[in-house]
C-alpha cells in the first residue's frame, strides 16, 4: 500500500512520502532551499547596519551611562522571544569573553510567579508587575517581540517608561504596536514576515547593542 503526502507537510518531508521519489531531486531542492535561507539572513542582517546603526551606536552609549550609574537591564518577551531575553540576560551577566559583567534579570524565568501571575492577574501583567517590583528609575527595560504586537510587554514598556526607565524594543514585521508606542525610547525593526528571519536578526542586533555597550563602557566608542 502507498500514500502520497501531500500538502505543506509533504513540502517539508518529502521522505515521507511512500511513492517513488527521485532522491537526487529532492537533495538538490533542500541544497537550494538551505542556500535561500542564508542569502536572506544575511542580506536582512546587513540591512540593519544602515536601517539601525546610528541608533544602536546612541542606545549603547545610553546603556552604558544606565550600568555606570548602578542600573539594572531587565528583558522579557513571550515564546521565542522569552528565550532571546534569558539569552539577553546571560549575555550581559556572564559574558562569553572577559568583558565585563553586567547586572541583568530576565523576567521570563520565574516559572512560579508567571503562572501565579497569569491565574491570580492576567498573563497580561506578567512582565509589568515585576518590572514595578524591582524597575528603578534609570534601569533598563528590553522587551522582544516578533510581531511588536505583545500585550504584555506593551504593558510592561508603559510601567517602564512610568518609572523613568530607559527602554529598548526589538521587533520583527513593521513593528506593530511597538511602533505605535511614544513608551519605547530605542525602536529596532526587523523588516521581514518570516518569524524565522526576524529572530535570526534580533539576536544579532541585541549581540551588537551588547557588544557596543562594552565599548562605550571602556570609553572606545
Amino acid at each position: 500500500m502507498s500514500a502520497r503526502v501531500e500538502g505543506a507537510i509533504g513540502a517539508l518531508y518529502p521522505f515521507l512520502d511512500t511513492q517513488p521519489t527521485d532522491v537526487d531531486a529532492v537533495l538538490a531542492a533542500v541544497a537550494r532551499s538551505t542556500a535561500e535561507k542564508a542569502a536572506e539572513i544575511v542580506a536582512l542582517r546587513e540591512s540593519l547596519v544602515a536601517g539601525h546603526g546610528q541608533r544602536l551606536l546612541d542606545c549603547a552609549r545610553q546603556c552604558a551611562a544606565a550600568f555606570q550609574a548602578g542600573g539594572t537591564l531587565f528583558a522579557f518577551g513571550n515564546g521565542g522571544s522569552g528565550t532571546d531575553a534569558q539569552d539577553i540576560a546571560q549575555l550581559f551577566l556572564h559574558p562569553p569573553t572577559a568583558a565585563r559583567p553586567l547586572p541583568a534579570i530576565s523576567l521570563t524565568q520565574d516559572v512560579a510567579l508567571i503562572t501565579a501571575l497569569s491565574n491570580d492577574v492576567g498573563f497580561e501583567v506578567v512582565f509589568a508587575r515585576q518590572v514595578a517590583a524591582f524597575g528603578r528609575t534609570g534601569d533598563i527595560a528590553v522587551g522582544l517581540s516578533t510581531s511588536g504586537g505583545s500585550n504584555n510587554v506593551l504593558r510592561a514598556f508603559g510601567e517602564a517608561a512610568r518609572r523613568g526607565m530607559l527602554t529598548v524594543g526589538i521587533a520583527g514585521y513593521d513593528g506593530g504596536r511597538m511602533a505605535e508606542s511614544d513608551e519605547i525610547d530605542y525602536l529596532f525593526v526587523v523588516p521581514s514576515a518570516s518569524v524565522h528571519r526576524v529572530q535570526e536578526a534580533q539576536t544579532t542586533l541585541y549581540h551588537v547593542l551588547w557588544e557596543l555597550t562594552q565599548q562605550a563602557l571602556a570609553e572606545e566608542l
